[in-house]
């Protein structure tokens, strides 16, 4: 295998006559404090990982990698349960709560296409019961109308049909449990432990149940698994970093991380900040085209194209420092055992030695001229200026 030759960063022309633009820092901080967006119940099969390219050619290849994950996910629901747990312990720690939950939903049958339509038949009526109940009988309708206009036999055929729809749910959602765990063993060591994923991946399960629309055709788990990888994905996004992140900015990150390691990839070395730039969305395309027209021919950026390219490389920054994960102060540092790393951190709160002995000098000084006087005019010297306890008083109070 050959090693690939590692190529230099390009160096922007002008960059040593720009200082970094502040601005760019707080443009950020705005967009990372920007409310989160919406996601859309019918945007369900968008991807929930990673955005999608604008190119329909580049968007290809990932459609037929994520329809051989479906096939996948598909036939790990008929693995043995004893399999399931030998896997997942090869990655994780298997505790024996979660070998019981596996054995339990190992006892519910996988249901055919024919028996997923009949269901879904089923939670319909329910649903469209319950709306006719809400629709004709809300707001304490039913409880003004006559008693001879009331039809009990409809009432009791409504309420049939929605407890026939809920049972009809509790059997979809608990014959694809197996189907979360499929999914959620993906997603092991990416801050979440094997238990809350698969809660996490259960919530989309139901969503999923709730949202089943039969009639176009699809089979359930192929809906479904869409469902539980946006509601593990989204817990990811949402739980596993000790500092909060905002969903829409853990996109941006791993968009970032993806774009840096392919430059890695093709250039052989760390791309710089400003060839991140060019690849993320930070630019308008017409101003990337110049900017690359500018480099090829060695010539110097305008000063608007280089203060567009100087605010993105400012944001690329802001991201990595954003992206890395915080060390805890108890961390050991060194072979021995007694040094840790909070250790080695300065406290900016506490005054550097040559202060404290200026303070400590001035103290004893004052202390001196006070010891003086009399007890009174100490008294209200240290009361009026807080000498003792940083409070001063006023006259009134003195």
């Amino acid at each position: 295998m050959t090693t690939r030759e590692k190529r230099p960063p390009k160096e922007i022309p002008g960059a040593s006559r720009v200082v970094a633009d502040p601005s760019a820092e707080s443009e950020l901080d705005e967009y990372i404090h920007m409310g989160e967006a919406k996601v859309e119940e019918e945007d369900v099969f968008a991807d929930i990982e990673e955005e999608e390219e604008d190119d329909d050619n580049a968007r290809l290849p990932r459609i037929a990698r994520d329809l051989k994950l479906e096939e996948e996910i598909e036939r790990e629901q008929y693995v043995p349960v004893e399999k399931v747990i030998e896997d997942i312990a090869e990655v994780s720690q298997v505790l024996d709560p979660v070998r019981m939950y596996l054995r339990e939903i190992g006892r519910h049958a996988l249901l055919t296409g024919e028996e997923e339509v009949s269901l879904a038949k089923r939670i319909e009526a329910g649903v469209q019961a319950t709306e006719h109940l809400q629709s004709n009988n809300g707001n304490g309708a039913l409880l003004e109308m006559p008693l001879e206009d009331i039809d009990f036999d409809e009432l009791d055929r409504l309420r049939q049909l929605i407890r026939d729809g809920k049972l009809a749910q509790d059997h979809l959602a608990q014959s694809n449990l197996r189907l979360v765990v499929s999914v959620a063993k993906r997603y092991i060591g990416r801050g979440l432990n094997f238990q809350d994923l698969i809660q996490e991946g259960n919530v989309g399960l139901l969503r999923a149940v709730e949202k089943f629309d039969y009639s176009l055709g699809f089979k359930f788990s192929t809906y479904a698994t869409w469902w539980i990888r946006q509601a593990i994905s989204r817990a990811i996004a949402d739980q596993a970093r000790t500092i909060r992140i905002p969903v829409h900015m853990v996109e941006t990150i791993n968009r970032q991380v993806r774009v840096q390691r392919r430059l890695q990839q093709e250039m052989g070395r760390e791309p710089t900040a400003e060839e991140i730039a060019l690849e993320m969305e930070f630019l308008e395309p017409k101003e990337v085209e110049e900017i690359r027209e500018a480099l090829r021919a060695g010539q110097e950026l305008d000063a608007l194209l280089f203060h567009q390219l100087a605010r993105a490389s400012a944001k690329v920054q802001k991201i990595q420092r954003l992206s890395r994960e915080p060390i805890s102060l108890d961390t050991p540092v060194g072979t021995e055992e007694n040094s840790y790393l909070g250790d080695f951190i300065e406290d900016e709160s506490l005054p550097g030695p040559a202060d404290a002995a200026s303070r400590r000098m001035l103290k004893e000084q004052m202390n001196e001229i006070l010891d003086g006087l009399a007890e009174r005019e100490r008294q209200v010297l240290i009361m009026r200026f807080g000498l003792e306890d940083g409070i001063s008083r006023t006259l009134e109070d003195v």
